[in-house]
């Protein structure tokens, strides 16, 4: 299976960079990475499994990794626009949308902001705000340090992307909790069981205010996909073709 890659420019002058594979006139899934990963690339194996399934994967590296444009700031929203933008260039109207982490959270504002692209959300293991005005999600390095994993060895990544996505991911975000009855698309949630740091009790919230949630668990620790990707593609590939 060869994987392609490109780029595109978006708002702003970033440029995001993207890989692909399969059929350009199957059903497109857009992957997302997490942040502090080698971006785009993490998910190579699951976009061979994907296009072998007859879906036309895309996984992009988000601004501040990979091949991706450096910024001066990372809002999430940023992140949000910058899939949108993309998703517009290459001229993919509706998609299967997959996210691991920061990229699950990215996942869930693209579902939120534009609930008619979205057709299936998979989030793996994706940071839960808090719902408490004034209570943090998590103390800062709890959740920073599984993030970062090998990536300071490994490079990549702009590591401001990653250390002011996860002070944003800290903070509570009532409006994110209310926006999730606006996502339409059925929702699966992969947790990644006690060897991660993302609470079960948070992912069941996450998964009771969805309106088509369902969750699986797969104890795998945060990265899920990497970790065990024979278990992470069986959950996810039947969601993904299933008939619509």
């Amino acid at each position: 299976m060869i994987i392609g890659t490109g780029s595109v420019k978006v708002g702003g002058g970033v440029t995001i960079a993207y890989r692909t594979a399969g059929d350009a006139g199957a059903p497109p899934v857009v992957l997302l990475h997490g942040g502090g990963s080698r971006g785009a690339a993490s998910w190579d194996s699951v976009t061979v499994a994907l296009a072998a399934a007859g879906t036309r994967p895309v996984a992009l590296d988000l601004r501040g990794h990979g091949g991706s444009s450096r910024t001066r700031d990372y809002p999430l929203t940023g992140f949000r626009d910058d899939v949108l933008a993309t998703m517009d260039a290459l001229g993919l109207g509706t998609v299967s949308l997959v996210g691991h982490s920061l990229g699950a959270h990215t996942a869930s504002l693209v579902a939120q902001g534009a609930p008619g692209r979205v057709t299936r959300l998979v989030l793996e293991d994706p940071p839960v705000p808090s719902r408490t005005p004034g209570v943090r999600s998590l103390p800062g390095w709890t959740l920073l340090l599984p993030m970062l994993g090998t990536a300071v060895r490994r490079g990549g990544f702009d590591r401001r992307a990653l250390t002011r996505a996860v002070r944003q991911l800290r903070e509570p975000d009532p409006a994110w909790w209310a926006r999730l009855p606006s996502i339409v698309a059925p929702t699966l949630v992969i947790g990644g069981g006690p060897r991660s740091h993302v609470a079960a009790e948070s992912l069941d919230g996450l998964v009771r205010a969805l309106p088509d949630g369902r969750l699986v668990t797969i104890p795998a620790g945060h990265r899920v996909h990497s970790t065990a990707p024979a278990a992470f593609e069986a959950a996810v590939l039947p969601f993904l073709t299933a008939p619509r």
